[in-house]
């Protein structure tokens, strides 16, 4: 009888520890996958953060104060007054409109640093201008010309580029090229007058909208620079 009871107990109490390591388990496997979970989502964050980096608040900030430091330069640049009114009203509308298009000056959905972007904006003003004289030339020639071969036309390309600031970009870089002018953009498409044939044949090339692509970083354009620009974030992602 005794026996009999003291087996029972013993197989009650293999039970109670059977169940409580059970449970044991069970916590720790839950414990486990909380510290996975927050470790992904710490990792989630941290490739989040690479990415969305120069858009964090503070870049509104300093987008507002760059947007405004250029305007201020140009109307001081152009207006060429120098009295408190004109410095005044200058500051006042520079201010404003930095304020409600702070965004598209310095706007880049994709990776990358204002500074890189300013710094190929630089390098390519003398080839646009080169660019320009060639088309000066030109048109001069066309001018010139006793028959005038002229071959006026729209010309209509869907761009690859994505941002209005790119866009804004090739479509200025187009107007101030003689012998083509913008004449509308809808959608990413845009309309062209073009002179002769040699000045569209030239623009179907794509090699301004190229060079507009690589400034912005945008589309399908494929640079080496863009590669090492970015390398920082790639040596960043495989420290995971």
């Amino acid at each position: 009888m005794e026996v009999t009871v003291l087996l029972e107990a013993t197989d009650q109490a293999f039970k109670i520890v059977e169940g409580a390591r059970n449970q044991a388990i069970d916590l720790l496997n839950s414990a486990v996958g909380l510290a996975g979970e927050e470790r992904k989502h710490l990792e989630e964050r941290r490739i989040k953060a690479l990415f969305t980096g120069p858009q964090l608040p503070k870049s509104k900030r300093q987008n507002f104060a760059g947007t405004f430091a250029i305007l201020a330069a140009f109307w001081i640049l152009l207006s060429g007054k120098f009295d408190a009114f004109h410095l005044t009203l200058g500051f006042i509308c520079c201010g404003l409109v930095s304020y409600l298009a702070h965004d598209l000056l310095f706007a880049n959905i994709r990776i990358g640093d204002i500074r890189i972007t300013i710094k190929r904006f630089i390098f390519y003003i003398p080839w646009l201008l080169y660019q320009i004289l060639l088309a000066n030339l030109h048109v001069a020639a066309l001018v010139l010309n006793p028959r005038m071969p002229i071959d006026p036309k729209i010309v209509k390309f869907k761009t690859k580029l994505e941002s209005d600031v790119s866009w804004v970009a090739l479509a200025n870089s187009i107007t101030l090229t003689p012998g083509t002018i913008t004449v509308d953009i809808r959608e990413g498409e845009f309309y062209v007058h073009a002179l002769s044939k040699k000045v569209a044949d030239d623009l179907a090339t794509g090699d301004m909208e190229d060079r507009v692509a690589h400034i912005f970083m945008e589309a399908d354009h494929i640079y080496i620079q863009d590669v090492l620009d970015v390398a920082r974030i790639y040596g960043a992602l495989r420290q995971f």
